[in-house]
């Protein structure tokens, strides 16, 4: 029996939430699993994504693979680095050193990319100020009555009676 760890959609219509799941690989979607591994919640700002460790790893170690979506679930918890950590063979403390380190990282690479948010907004609010100030510079000219043909109607000739 192939396991995977593969997310089940639960929640109402347009407002999805997902479990992540064992489940066999030929059962359907939001069929029969084995056992629930997480929650996953891609409404909140930003994703709710929780994990129990200790199950996610069990069943990592039975060689049950993650779907990608999951596997990417994994990856910004900080799970599969860990698990990467544990089956490379080192200690409990050396693991805990290395995680810290990867999460100060990411905490840094949030506050780049939340400057860098705040950054271009500042340009495009001052780009669209400078826009505003040269329409108003400029004087407006008497609007041209336009016709629909764009070119201006011909006189027409009196008619001969």
């Amino acid at each position: 029996m192939a396991v995977r760890l593969r997310l089940k959609r639960t929640g109402r219509r347009n407002q999805p939430s997902y479990k992540v799941v064992a489940a066999d690989s030929r059962s359907p979607r939001d069929g029969r699993f084995i056992e629930s591994v997480g929650t996953y919640n891609p409404l909140r700002n930003p994703a709710e994504i929780k994990f129990n460790e200790e199950k996610a790893f069990k069943w990592l170690k039975r060689g049950a693979l993650p779907t990608d979506t999951v596997r990417s679930l994994l990856r910004k918890s900080g799970l599969w680095y860990k698990w990467y950590l544990l089956k490379k063979g080192l200690d409990e403390s050396d693991v805990v050193q290395k995680l810290s380190e990867w999460q100060a990282a990411q905490e840094a690479k949030l506050a780049r990319d939340a400057e860098r948010k705040q950054r271009h907004k500042a340009v495009k609010k001052a780009k669209k100020a400078t826009e505003t100030k040269a329409a108003e510079a400029t004087p407006a000219a008497a609007p041209q009555p336009e016709s629909s043909t764009g070119t201006q109607p011909a006189e027409t000739a009196p008619a001969a009676s």
